[in-house]
């Protein structure tokens, strides 16, 4: 059951892929898929998952980055034409054909010469810039499923079908490397769990604190309203103003 638990191992403390060939005497821990490691390589992998079926989708996408974050991850994108709610659920459908394909993740080594001529050909103007800003020589980690391939240090799945319990959530607008004077990428936000019952639960949490929202409320109790006008700013209504002088009086006496 470890086997089929195992998504990697901790190599004298180090994380390294099930693939990784033991060379010499040494401490193994392995990490199974329902541990808060496991999660991560779980999440990781399906950012990467996302990013495959969006290039398959829309193979003139460009690709950014796309990190693991609490409770799911996320990707950058330059698409050709900005990505709306409906390509969510064409990208998704996309991402659990990928997955029930079983298609094998390997990593694999390149120099940094050959990663940019590779990256260039396919056009991948984001994938270049960063990989011009590693150091000559450097031999640097790919990981590969079919036809898509990515930057990365890893650890992943060993392979698709151990990606099952993920959701898309949201779009987003985010500058190049954080830049405004940077081009403005789209970002797509997911969700992935270790199982389905992780993932359901959380969504209902999520739609718990959807209820539960002060932006909502406040509206709701004419206490204060949020605006364009001022993004994060609360405009007081005189409900909420006199609910704030007295919670401002209070905290006065008490301090």
């Amino acid at each position: 059951s470890l086997a089929k638990k195992a998504v990697a191992a901790k190599v004298d403390g180090e994380l390294f892929d099930m693939s990784y060939i033991l060379e010499k005497d040494t401490s193994i821990e392995f990490i199974t898929i329902d541990s808060p490691e496991g999660e991560e390589v779980i999440r990781h992998s399906t950012a990467h998952l996302m990013a495959h079926a969006v290039t398959r989708l829309y193979p003139e996408t460009k690709v950014a980055i796309g990190p693991a974050i609490e409770n799911g991850f996320y990707y950058d994108f330059d698409p050709k034409e900005q990505f709306n709610d409906e390509d969510l659920i064409k990208i998704e459908a996309e991402m659990k054909k990928i997955a029930k394909e079983n298609v094998k993740i390997e990593r694999v080594m390149m120099t940094r010469e050959d990663a940019i001529e590779h990256f260039k050909k396919l056009g991948e103007i984001y994938k270049v810039e960063i990989i011009e800003q590693i150091a000559k020589g450097e031999m640097l980690s790919f990981y590969k499923q079919g036809d898509f391939m990515d930057l990365c240090r890893g650890p992943h799945v060993p392979s698709t079908s151990y990606l099952k319990s993920f959701k898309l959530k949201n779009l987003a607008g985010a500058y190049w490397r954080g830049d405004s004077k940077n081009k403005m990428l789209q970002r797509i936000y997911g969700l992935a769990f270790s199982d389905d019952q992780k993932l359901k639960d959380h969504l209902i949490f999520l739609e718990e604190a959807e209820k539960r929202d002060h932006r909502k409320i406040g509206k709701e109790l004419d206490l204060f309203f949020m605006s364009d006008y001022g993004p994060g700013f609360p405009f007081f209504l005189p409900k909420g103003m006199i609910m704030r002088n007295v919670l401002i009086d209070l905290w006065r006496k008490e301090h």
